[in-house]
């Protein structure tokens, strides 16, 4: 039997979804009791990607990471957007989205407890307050951890946390981010792994996250951190030179 083709169905094939920025600023700046804390900047940071914040200790990097979590509060006049919601109006909304590691202060290890009592007592506070948190044996740990360590050998969870390498604190420190399943990661001082051998590790680990859609935004002081690692894409870059020691933000 024939068949018009006229009266076939046409497939439409629809344009490709543009996704927008996981952060839009103009102005952004933050001015504290001592002169300027960061900024002015203009930033457009894609989502899904790593980003890479450089610049001199006391050069705001912290606090522009914490700004952009919707923890601190930039200068009026300043223009932000992150995971399209305008801060800091909408900032209990962006801190429901946003996660933090590294930070002193904020997400410190508690050296004398174990690794699985440091992440049953997080995964306390994200369950609702009457839902009771099981013990964290070597299985759940994993299921939690290996998408942060990837092939990187996990930490036993009767291992105190004292004992741990700085690498393993670290990738612990995100571990417990991701927990909280956000759309953007930001993780401060990255220096804190000190050698910079082992720092790629950390780099690398940071970098396979972004495979799965999160945004991750990370601090770190030396100038030519770029340079000397090696990346699966170059991750985008954001220079800070504000601060008592600052230097030259490299172009």
């Amino acid at each position: 039997m024939n068949t018009d083709a006229r009266h076939l169905p046409t497939a439409v094939a629809s344009a490709p979804r543009e996704v927008p920025p996981a952060v839009r600023a103009t102005g952004l700046a933050l001015h504290g009791s001592r002169g300027t804390v960061y900024g002015p900047l203009d930033l457009e940071l894609p989502s899904g990607g790593l980003v890479v914040v450089q610049g001199p200790q006391g050069g705001g990097r912290s606090s522009l990471l914490l700004t952009l979590a919707g923890r601190m509060v930039p200068d009026a006049g300043s223009q932000l957007e992150v995971l399209g919601e305008p801060l800091p109006r909408r900032r209990r909304a962006v801190q429901r989205r946003a996660a933090v590691a590294g930070f002193a202060g904020i997400d410190d290890l508690d050296g004398s407890v174990t690794v699985g009592a440091t992440v049953r007592e997080r995964l306390a506070w994200l369950r609702p307050w009457w839902a009771r948190s099981p013990r964290v044996d070597q299985a759940a740990f994993g299921r939690l951890a290996a998408p942060v360590f990837g092939p990187r050998p996990l930490p036993q969870v009767d291992t105190l946390v004292w004992d741990l390498d700085e690498v393993d604190a670290m990738l612990l420190r995100v571990t417990l981010a991701m927990a909280q399943a956000p759309d953007l990661l930001l993780v401060d001082d990255v220096d804190q792994v000190h050698d910079s051998t082992r720092r790629q590790t950390v780099w690398g680990c940071l970098e396979a996250l972004t495979a799965s859609g999160t945004t991750v935004v990370a601090a770190v002081a030396s100038f030519d951190e770029l340079a000397r690692m090696q990346w699966t894409s170059p991750p985008t870059r954001v220079a800070l030179s504000s601060g008592p020691h600052a230097v030259p933000a490299a172009a």
